[in-house]
Formats: structure tokens, C-alpha cells, sequence
């Protein structure tokens, strides 16, 4: 051969690729088309494979809100969101979205820039042991050590971030590592495997809807569609099965379905309680009977509860966690959905009483101290916005407003941690508004929940995103200072704020701003906001004595104290 032969044959050949390459068309092959990060030195390859890769990159401000970003976008599209941040203070910032990946179900996909392989032990700068940090929140924890494992391990990555019941997965990766060849052969796309119930279960559950008296549905969890979820309201209906959502997932099914009986979380309806502990047969479809969703572990004895359980779930290791089902059903929630629609009602239960309980509690705002009524807030909005608007938010007091009171009507309307982190609402709305730029997408936030993760409000400048930030503003931090009250009542220590002028940051990131005082000026403002074409903080100052919709401060100190 040769010399300009050689030279021609050596051109020909395909480059051998980085290991920080391969990782990039792995996403590719997962469909990724969002990453969200905040960049570092030590994963430099992986930012220049994503260079030409075709995947939008969002840099961010902080960590924990890149890391409450990909959280978000894992929960609206089943796909694992992705995060990319550096060694050290960079993971550890992150550790809030995996938290609430965690707990939420969520899958999704958190990579780290590791320190070189060779000072691995050293006490290098910013070293530290990601399976130890992680282990106890993650559903996998691993360091892909060699470049030809990448595929590999990526792959791993995905179904197991995908399985059962889903949740994040962190893989760290050497500095070192990332810029050399792989030979790793491409995966193929991952899906999550779709556990069905056997003939028998739906069997047994065909027989206890038929001897049922006062049968009951919670529908909760990860894993529907549209579909899905329709089957699951046509069979409530068909067989007369009141119906009520789990904490912060209430787009699972219309309001307005005659079927529908309220919100089974936080500051639930005292008659919706009392609903499903008169009940002889509870179906939970996909839902996890956690602390929020059994009212504290009180709705049900434990470890079996008085009425007949039935609990399908895509996790076997959920099944019996804490309540011993009398049927364990493991099954994916559509191929549950699938099957019941299957079903054949031999009667039908009257369930207008629990729907006009719900409208009951939800249809008028109540009374509240001060010029601000959150209720009537929350009502303007469920009629103004719509029927797609996507609303996030953190956690506190004032998220019971938005549980009483808006109507989601949607799938996937609904973006809020379960788990009640504060400082969500903002990186949520950033993230979905990249993901749906035309549609209304709101972050309701306290005040003290807004300053833990305000300042990505300068990502969504960057992005161009007209998000619309509201700030419910009592100068406390509500949720602890009602406890407080109730604990040590007339003692206030440490739960008092000092907050800026909300509306005046925007202003100087860029964006719209406005104040609100009274109930009245609030849609102004609001149409106001939207107008401007800007992402938008409305700043709305209450009487902290009006702590929930239900009571004030002041009663819960007197009735502490006696009075």
C-alpha cells in the first residue's frame, strides 16, 4: 500500500470516540432533548460533546434548582430528567432534587464530575464518596471508571431510573475518564417494563366489588397517560366508586367528574376523611399510602387495616411496606387500567353525596384577616387561566389554598413535590416552560419558599421565559410558625422574615414586577403580567394571622393556651 493509500484508508476510518461522547448519544438515544445544569471544570468533555449534539442545555444558578429542574421534567414526561453538575459543593447542592426524586417517585438522572481516578483517597479538592452521600436517597449509586463501560452503564442508568417503582439514579464520572477513547457500542432506547395483574387478582377483585357496600378509590403515583387515567374514571363511574386523589397528584382525573371526591392530602376535607375510613373496600391505584396521603398513618390501621385493602402498584418492594393489603396487586397503573375496564358491575353506588361534599369545600372561598383573600385568589385563577395552565409549587401554608380551591383539569397540570420541598415552585416553572413555551406556566411560591430558589428567576431572563412567579408574602415562615403556635403558643422564636421588595427584583433582573395589597388589584396585576410578554414576579402581601384557610394564628394560640 501506499503512503497516500495509508493515509486515505486511516482517513476513512470512523473517529474513535471519548467516553464524554458516547455519554452524550446515549441521552441521544433516550430521547433526551433537555439537560439542566450548572457547569464545571470537571466534566468540561461532557459540555463540549453537547456542543453540536442537539440537546438544549439550561445553564442555572444554583445546583438544587438544575437538580429541582431535571426533577420536574421527569415528572411530567416519564422520561428521567437530566442533570449535570461538578465534584463537591456542586453534588451536594444537588442533593435536594434527588430528594425529591426520591420521594416523589421521579425518574431521573443526576451526573457528577468526578475527581481524577488516580486521587481517588487523597482528600483531593472538593473529593467525595458519592455512594456514601447518595445511598441512602438513590435508587442506584455508581462511578463509571472505565470508558468502554459507558454504553453500558448509562443504559443501566436508565431502566433502572425507569423500574418499578421509579426514582433517581447518580453516576459520578472521573475527570479523567471523560476525554478518553471508548469502544462502547451504542444502547438501544429503554422502556420501562409493564408489570400486569394476573387473571386471578382481577379475579378477586371482581369478587370484592361485587359484595362491596361502600367501596372507595385513591388514585395517586407515577407511570398513567391520558388513557390510562380515562379508564380509570369511566370504571369508578360505571361501578359508582367515589374517587379522590393523593397528595399533590389531583390532575388525575376532571373536578368536575361526578365521581370525583376531593384531594386526600394536607388540610383534606374532614367529610372526605371520614368517607374512606367508613369505607369496606379501599382500592389504591398506583399510589403510595404514605404519611400525607393516610392523614398521618391514621387512616388505616396498621399493619392491617379495618376495611379491605386492595393496593396495585408497579413496585412489588411497596406492597405490604407499611399496610398489608388484603389483595397486593403488582401492576403497572395503565396495564391496572387495562384490566379493570375488563370488569362487569353487577350494581352501582349513589356517589352524589361525596361529589357535593367536594364542591361543597372547594366552591366558595372563606373568610380571611386582613385586605388579601388567598381563596378568592385562587378562584380568579381557576377561571381565568387555561384549561392547560401548569402550576409548581414549593411548599407551606399556602399551597393549602391552591389544594382547596383551583380546579386542575389536565393531566400533568399539577407540578409540586410530595415530599413538601420549599423553593420548588421557580426551577419547576422554568423547566416546563422550556418544555411547553406556549403554554401558562405559574410558580406559586411563600415568601420564605420563594428565597431558597428566587434567583433562577434570572434563568428564566435568560431563556426568555414569561413565567409568572406569584409570592405570597406573610413575613414568616408560616407553615412553622403554625406549629409553633400550637406547640409553644405566645413563644415565637426564629420563624419571623424580612423580605425585599419582590416586584422591584424583577424589575431589576429584567422582568415585570408588581405589588399587591388588596383582593381586588390582583387580576389587574396578574392581566398585567401577562401582557408584558416578561418572565413576572407578582408580590401579594396578606395578614399573617389568616395561616390556612380554615383558622388564624390567633385561634390556634388561643385554644393552646386555654383561652
Amino acid at each position: 500500500m501506499t503512503l497516500h493509500a495509508a493515509v486515505e484508508s486511516r482517513s476513512a476510518a470512523p473517529a474513535a470516540r471519548s467516553a464524554a461522547k458516547v455519554l452524550v448519544d446515549q441521552l441521544k438515544i433516550q430521547g433526551v432533548a433537555h439537560v439542566f445544569c450548572v457547569p464545571g471544570e470537571s466534566y468540561l468533555a461532557v459540555l463540549d460533546a453537547l456542543y453540536e449534539s442537539g440537546i438544549a442545555v439550561t445553564v442555572c444558578r444554583n445546583e438544587g434548582g438544575a437538580s429541582m429542574m431535571a426533577e420536574a421534567y421527569g415528572k411530567q414526561t416519564g422520561r428521567p430528567g437530566i442533570c449535570l453538575v461538578t465534584r463537591g459543593p456542586g453534588a451536594t447542592n444537588a442533593s435536594g432534587g434527588i430528594h425529591i426524586a426520591a420521594q416523589d417517585s421521579t425518574p431521573m438522572i443526576l451526573f457528577i464530575g468526578q475527581i481524577e481516578r488516580e486521587n481517588r483517597g487523597r482528600d483531593a479538592f472538593q473529593e467525595m464518596d458519592y455512594r456514601a452521600f447518595f445511598g441512602g436517597l438513590a435508587k442506584w449509586v455508581a462511578e463509571i471508571d472505565e470508558p468502554d463501560r459507558m454504553a453500558e452503564m448509562v443504559g443501566r442508568a436508565f431502566s433502572t431510573a425507569l423500574a418499578g417503582r421509579q426514582g433517581p439514579v447518580v453516576l459520578s464520572l472521573p475527570h479523567d475518564m471523560l476525554p478518553l477513547p471508548s469502544k462502547s457500542q451504542d444502547g438501544t432506547r429503554i422502556e420501562p417494563v409493564e408489570t400486569a395483574p394476573a387473571a386471578s387478582d382481577m379475579a378477586a377483585l371482581e369478587s370484592l366489588l361485587h359484595k362491596a357496600k361502600r367501596p372507595f378509590l385513591i388514585l395517586g403515583g407515577n407511570r398513567w397517560n391520558r388513557a390510562a387515567l380515562t379508564q380509570m374514571a369511566d370504571f369508578a363511574q360505571a361501578f359508582g366508586i367515589p374517587v379522590a386523589t393523593s397528595f399533590r397528584r389531583a390532575h388525575h382525573i376532571d373536578p368536575l367528574h361526578p365521581n370525583y371526591a376531593g384531594d386526600l392530602g394536607l388540610a383534606a376535607n374532614p367529610k372526605l376523611v371520614a368517607r374512606v375510613k367508613a369505607s369496606d373496600l379501599v382500592i389504591a391505584a398506583g399510589a403510595r399510602l404514605n404519611e400525607l396521603t393516610s392523614q398521618g398513618y391514621t387512616l388505616f390501621d396498621i399493619p392491617v387495616p379495618q376495611m379491605t385493602l386492595v393496593h396495585a402498584y408497579p413496585g412489588a418492594e411497596e406492597l405490604g411496606r407499611v399496610y398489608q393489603p388484603h389483595l397486593a396487586i403488582h401492576a403497572a397503573p395503565q396495564a391496572f387500567a387495562a384490566a379493570l375496564a375488563k370488569l362487569q358491575p353487577r350494581k352501582t353506588h349513589d356517589v352524589t353525596a361525596e361529589h357535593r361534599a367536594y364542591l361543597d369545600w372547594s366552591e366558595t372561598g372563606t373568610p380571611q384577616p386582613g385586605a388579601v383573600n388567598l381563596s378568592q385568589i385562587m378562584i380568579w385563577l381557576r377561571g381565568h387561566l387555561p384549561a392547560d395552565a401548569i402550576l409548581c409549587n414549593g411548599a407551606g401554608n399556602y399551597a393549602g389554598w391552591i389544594h382547596r380551591f383551583y380546579r386542575f383539569q389536565q393531566f400533568n397540570t399539577q407540578i409540586g413535590t410530595i415530599c413538601g420541598f420549599m423553593g420548588y415552585g421557580v426551577p419547576a416553572a422554568v423547566a416546563m416552560k422550556r418544555l411547553y413555551p406556549r403554554r401558562s406556566v405559574l410558580a406559586l411560591n411563600g415568601d420564605g419558599d420563594f428565597l431558597m430558589n428566587g434567583q433562577e428567576f434570572a434563568t428564566a431572563i435568560q431563556y426568555g421565559l414569561p413565567i409568572i412567579c406569584i409570592v405570597f408574602d406573610n413575613a414568616m415562615l408560616g407553615t412553622i410558625r403554625m406549629h409553633q403556635e400550637r406547640e409553644y403558643p405566645g413563644r415565637v422564636s426564629a420563624t419571623s422574615l424580612q423580605n425585599p421588595d419582590f416586584a422591584a427584583m424583577a424589575r431589576s433582573f429584567g422582568g415585570f414586577g408588581a405589588t399587591v395589597e388588596k383582593t381586588e388589584d390582583f387580576a389587574a396585576a396578574f392581566v398585567a403580567a401577562e401582557n408584558s410578554g416578561l418572565p413576572a414576579i407578582i408580590h401579594v402581601k396578606f395578614d399573617g394571622d389568616g395561616i390556612s384557610p380554615t383558622t388564624t394564628l390567633t385561634a390556634i394560640r388561643n385554644k393552646a393556651l386555654g383561652a
